[in-house]
């Protein structure tokens, strides 16, 4: 049976999965799964939602009886599009008639059996909860606990209690209905509200209300503190604070500045109003160094760090933030405020030592060995008060169930649904809301003074020093109930199948029966196993005894961990070895089991490093491209999906992006026939050019086709068992890649074969004088090796021809009062720098309907198709001069061309001359 190439394979809306992609990772995304736990590195949810998707779904070219010919397919391929652009849209996320769509085009394509989806590298859970919003059963693993039990408590646990009436008492019976997990995730809130009250009277002691300078108190929110060294200048001798920024607050009107001073051999510090009080120098601690407030002392890193190490670094308290009224009121350290932190550390905190040369770890050079130093004496009595009382609120869950008339049941880790289970789940959710909340309850989160809120330290992947940090009170304004209402806020079900999450080793899963797409580890990006253990010497605390599988071992399991960790394998050569050597075996596992009716999706973000001895750039990217290749595999497809919006346009021979490619994968027949340079070459020239268009016709950016066309570029180098170079060694992938940009650079030039002679004159002069002046002789031979005459081009108005100098046009250059209704020969040239001009100056409908216009003449009408591909290739020149701001422009219009077509047709018919009414299309 012939293979039936999937929509993913083909063609995907990528500019309209990376825009929504963009717009997922925004602040104001509500209630997203992130706001369940802290992973790191996860993928966009709409984009895994689209690849998976896509993935599944066969492309019309694959069904030649239901669409014979090309026509019939690019309509079935749009239709596709069309519901792909409609499900990325975070709003529409749980739009359940549009679930419902989704669900029956799968159905529909799979005779209501759709396959299974497994992720062996579940990590944050993105692509198991996408499958299971799409109707799929999801299977989920990871080597790692803390991804395990989030991935638990993203697709085990709500469908497990779908539609339950919440048990606690006062809410039974107040409603007819519990759609989804809402019952659920009221009991969570209603138990993570009994936590914080109940920590509260234990610890009130220890938090104490602010006295406010106008009188009376106040809650607190957070606590300003520096870490202070003893100044090494002998005559001085003071705690000197290493603070980065006197500011308190910056909002206009409202601006709060710290005032350092000495007093009897101690700094001292003030609150002032006053913007133009902030000291000359903002700070008194930088990248190299810090200097004594008293005594002016230069003080190396190298003094800081060795008075760490010997357990000399303290810590002073600056200001208490309060609560005002719908203000923060900024108040100078006291006695009272200072003497309630100096409580004593627990006795049995839980144990764990940070790595000497943990990835991504920069505080053992100051003194922090050990897990628990990460937080201040307080904030540990708090995190462990909050983490054993998870057990308390666990036994009342479990006798309220009990007296709502649940079954005792198994518990939750034996498959249980009964009152037991259903304690367990509560437990789990707040036994995560407290590990979460210890990303912002630790010594090294910061005050924003911007926002005046506190920085979490997880902004990125690592854990870096912090000199003055701000201690949040888990009672006030940033509560722990902001965690325990998040994960409330994140859960949900669909009405799918129960997921399955089990903790196991990639290179030991059985892959039979299952679709796979995966998110893997990034080479030496990130160190997951130390990251996690963070979060997971808390969640051991609460929830061992809920779930004793996972919670087992004292930290997070390292040694089987695919990460290129240096330190963990005998240097950088066996970090390298372990890797490859590893990745290789889990895809060469997968391999053996799989079979041919769908791609796999694997994702990968790019990683640069160097090689010492060559002295040639190595990337994670090359990497993951061969090791596919010796496992087997046959590359089919690679998709850059964007999560970062950003103006610069990407370097078509780096093969960068700014976030991450997805890759389709197919089996390599055992069979697979050898090949040399040639010949490689020969079938590249073939079929990339028809892949091109392909590309150029879906909608892909021009910023995106480099990366792009990489996939059916691979597909041709990986199809063969080996490419043989002309010296009988074996082509590699760097070379092969260097080998397709060259082949797409050839096939873009010879697409200007298909242009106007006025075109390709503007072509031509583009790309060697941009939108600059030239040599009129130079641009004379030019235009006549065209058939045309740099007079004519004059008299079209696409140039000026003065003092023997000869300039293009720039967009902003032509005349608003154009009418191409009445210009009987508009080159394609001149069609897109009217496009861009309008589109630029008077949005998307007035372009539409110009193009509409120009392409509907009675006389010589526009050759759409080819202004669309003139965008994309005069984009490569752009971006190859370095000429940004043009490349920003033929981009947009390339990316927006669809919208432009549909709203020309809607617009249709209007002139697009001076007099058109702009605001009316606006309407």
């Amino acid at each position: 049976m012939a293979v039936k190439r999937k929509l993913i394979e083909v063609s995907i809306p990528l500019d309209e999965i990376n825009k929504q992609s963009a717009r997922e990772k925004q602040p104001f995304t509500r209630d997203h799964p992130r706001s369940l736990h802290i992973w790191w590195a996860r993928r966009p949810l709409v984009a895994a939602r689209a690849v998976l998707f896509a993935q599944l779904i066969d492309d019309p070219s694959s069904s030649p009886d239901l669409f014979p010919t090309e026509s019939a397919q690019r309509v079935e391929r749009e239709r596709l599009h069309n519901l792909i652009k409609r499900m990325v849209v975070w709003e529409s996320s749980n739009d359940p008639r549009l679930l419902d769509e989704v669900r029956a085009e799968l159905s529909k394509q799979f005779a209501g059996a759709p396959p299974k989806i497994l992720d062996p590298f579940a990590g944050g859970g993105t692509i198991p909860l996408e499958a299971q919003r799409l109707g799929l059963e999801a299977h989920a693993s990871d080597l790692n606990p803390v991804a395990v039990l989030i991935n638990r408590a993203l697709i085990e646990i709500p469908p497990r209690f779908e539609g339950i009436e919440p048990i606690h008492p006062g809410l039974a019976g107040t409603r007819n209905t519990w759609p989804d997990a809402t019952g659920l995730a009221e009991d969570m809130r209603h138990y993570g509200a009994w936590l914080r009250d109940e920590a509260e009277q234990r610890l009130a002691a220890a938090y104490p209300k602010v006295a406010l300078p106008q009188g009376g108190e106040a809650t607190a929110v957070a606590w300003i503190w520096a870490r202070t060294v003893r100044c090494p200048n002998p005559a001085c001798g003071i705690d000197l604070p290493l603070v980065r920024t006197w500011w308190l607050s910056k909002r206009r009107g409202k601006e709060a500045i710290l005032v350092p001073g000495v007093l009897d051999g101690r700094a001292v510090f003030s609150v002032s109003n006053d913007a133009k009080s902030v000291p000359s120098e903002d700070g008194t601690v930088g990248r190299t160094g810090a200097v004594c407030i008293s005594c002016q002392t230069p003080v190396g890193l190298a003094y800081i760090r060795a008075e760490g190490q010997s357990g000399r670094i303290g810590s002073q308290l600056m200001a208490t933030v309060a609560e005002g009224d719908r203000a923060r009121v900024y108040v100078a350290a006291d006695e009272t405020q200072e003497a309630a932190a100096l409580v004593n550390r627990p006795s049995d905190l839980p144990p764990g030592d940070i790595p000497d040369q943990a990835l991504s770890f920069r505080v053992r050079a100051y003194g922090m060995d050990q897990y628990v130093d990460l937080f201040s004496t307080r904030q540990s009595l708090a995190l462990a008060t909050l983490s054993d009382l998870v057990a308390d609120a666990r036994a009342q869950v479990r006798a309220d169930a009990l007296a709502a008339g649940l079954p005792e049941g198994e518990p939750l880790a034996e498959g249980g649904g009964g009152a037991t289970a259903y304690a367990d789940a509560v437990a789990t959710y707040l036994g995560l809301a407290v590990s979460r909340y210890a990303d912002m309850s630790n010594a090294l989160c910061s005050w924003n003074a911007t926002n005046q809120n506190v920085r979490a330290l997880f902004s990125r992947q690592a854990i870096p020093m912090a000199w003055d940090f701000a201690e949040v009170n888990p009672f006030g304004a940033i509560s722990i109930t902001g965690t325990v209402e998040a994960a409330a806020n994140s859960i949900r079900t669909w009405s799918s199948p129960v997921g399955v999450a089990r903790q196991q080793d990639a290179a030991t899963a059985d892959y039979t029966g299952y679709v796979v797409s995966t998110d893997p580890p990034y080479y030496d990006n990130i160190g997951y196993s130390d990251l996690s253990d963070f979060f997971y010497v808390w969640l051991r605390r609460s929830l061992q005894e809920v779930h004793p599988d996972l919670l087992s071992t004292i930290l997070v399991p390292k040694a089987e961990e695919l990460v290129a960790n240096p330190y963990r394998h005998g240097g950088r050569d066996g970090a390298r070895t372990f890797f490859e050597a590893g990745f290789e075996h889990v895809f060469e596992r997968a391999r053996s089991v799989a079979g041919n009716e769908f791609p796999i999706t694997v994702y990968y973000a790019f990683k640069q490093s160097e090689d010492d001895e060559s002295g040639e750039a190595s990337t994670g990217w090359e990497t993951i491209l061969a090791s596919m290749v010796r496992a087997g595999w046959q590359i089919t497809a690679t998709w850059p999906i964007r999560s970062e919006r950003t103006g610069r346009a990407v370097g078509l021979n780096t093969n960068a992006l700014a976030s991450s490619v997805v890759l389709s994968l197919r089996p390599r027949p055992d069979d697979a026939p050898v090949t040399d340079r040639r010949g490689f070459i020969a079938a590249m020239k073939r079929e990339l050019g028809p892949a091109l268009r392909e590309l150029q016709q879906g909608g892909i950016a021009p910023v995106d086709l480099p990366q792009s066309a990489i996939g059916p570029g691979m597909a041709v180098f990986s199809r063969y068992a080996n490419v043989i170079e002309s010296d009988g060694s074996e082509m590699a992938v760097r070379s092969a890649l260097a080998r397709i940009n060259e082949v797409l650079d050839e096939l873009l030039t010879e697409q200007e074969g298909d242009f106007d002679p006025t075109t390709r004159f503007a072509i031509a002069w583009y790309r060697s004088n941009g939108y600059d002046a030239g040599a009129f002789g130079d641009a004379e031979n030019l235009a006549r090796a065209r058939a045309t005459a740099v007079s004519a081009m004059e008299r079209g108005g696409i140039l000026s021809a003065r003092a023997g100098k000869v300039q293009l046009y720039r967009p902003t250059d032509l005349p608003d009062d154009y009418d191409v209704t009445s210009d009987q020969h508009t080159s394609a040239w001149e069609a897109l720098q009217h496009t861009i001009r309008i589109q630029e100056s008077k949005g998307i409908p007035a372009a539409g309907a110009f193009l509409h216009d120009a392409s509907r003449r009675s006389d010589g009408a526009v050759d759409l198709d080819l202004v669309k591909e003139l965008a994309y290739l005069v984009f490569q020149v752009a971006e190859k001069n370095g000429w940004t701001k043009d490349a920003i422009s033929f981009n947009g219009i390339a990316t927006s061309w669809s919208e432009l077509l549909d709203s020309g047709r809607t617009a249709a018919p209007v002139s697009t001359a001076a007099t058109l009414d702009f605001d009316a299309l606006d309407e």
